[in-house]
């Protein structure tokens, strides 16, 4: 879980809204650009989600996801959205050799790359209204994008998974363009995430992995991935990885990271 930390020196005029969407909590920090332009690219957003969750749930025996899995629709006849998603995800798995995976007990079910997608998706359509900055945090998952304010860059608190209330770290997103942080886990939905080599919820030593990355879309898989491997396999890969960070925290409460993060800690 992340939460974009507030700052109190001046800054731009802000525009603030959350949204209950897609089972979860969306909520906007957009800075700067002209009222009425931000409303509107405010809107068109949210809009998307709810659109996002129409065609994506796997919850809605009528979205399209769920027809195409139960061979009722054609890929050709949804959304053009649904190809993109399942493309992204089929890269997904493959660069991490499986462990990132669309599939939930043999249906199709691209649950693990939507949201982030979504997210990410929202806050380029409000930054295209030429706003100075904005921030999408979807069930703590978080795109950023400018800036907050002249000289100071967005920051996004890590919860601490074996301390309720506490940060395991703080995130500055300074000297980027857009940055992503994203966390999977068991402290706050439990035991949810699966092992798609077993078909059975993930047993490792992890209780917490948080990536930070340019791209929420990208971020949410690698998170998701990495604590289905566990902390050994999992560093290694995600040290592999280009303009990627991650800090992963063990149910011994351990600390591992990347060689990079630290200069992203602030």
């Amino acid at each position: 879980m992340s939460d974009t930390v507030a700052e109190s020196a001046a800054a731009p005029a802000v525009v603030r809204h959350a949204e209950e969407v897609m089972g979860t909590v969306f909520s906007f920090d957009v800075r700067g650009g002209d009222a009425e332009a931000v409303r509107a690219a405010l809107d068109e957003a949210v809009a998307s989600l709810h659109r996002v969750n129409e065609v994506f749930s796997t919850y809605r025996e009528d979205s399209q996801v769920s027809r195409l899995a139960r061979g009722e629709l054609a890929l050709e006849e949804c959304d053009p959205e649904v190809a993109e998603v399942l493309e992204l995800g089929a890269e997904a798995e493959r660069v991490s050799d499986g462990w990132f995976s669309m599939r939930y007990q043999g249906r199709l079910d691209p649950t693990g790359i939507v949201k982030g997608w979504a997210a990410e998706r929202a806050a380029r359509l409000i930054a295209a209204a030429d706003v100075s900055g904005v921030s999408v945090n979807g069930g703590g998952d978080v795109q950023l994008l400018g800036v907050p304010g002249p000289e100071r860059p967005w920051r996004v608190g890590v919860s601490d998974p074996l301390r309720p209330g506490g940060l395991a770290a703080v995130v500055s997103a300074a000297g980027a363009d857009e940055l992503a942080v994203a966390t999977s886990g068991t402290s706050e939905r439990g035991a949810h995430i699966v092992d798609p080599r077993t078909g059975r919820s993930a047993v490792t030593d992890l209780v917490a992995v948080t990536v930070v990355t340019p791209r929420l879309t990208w971020a949410d898989c690698w998170a998701t991935a990495a604590f289905a491997m566990g902390s050994r396999e999992a560093l290694g890969w995600l040290e592999s990885l280009p303009d990627v960070e991650a800090l992963l925290i063990t149910a011994g409460d351990e600390v591992r990271c990347t060689g990079g993060l630290a200069s992203r800690l602030g």
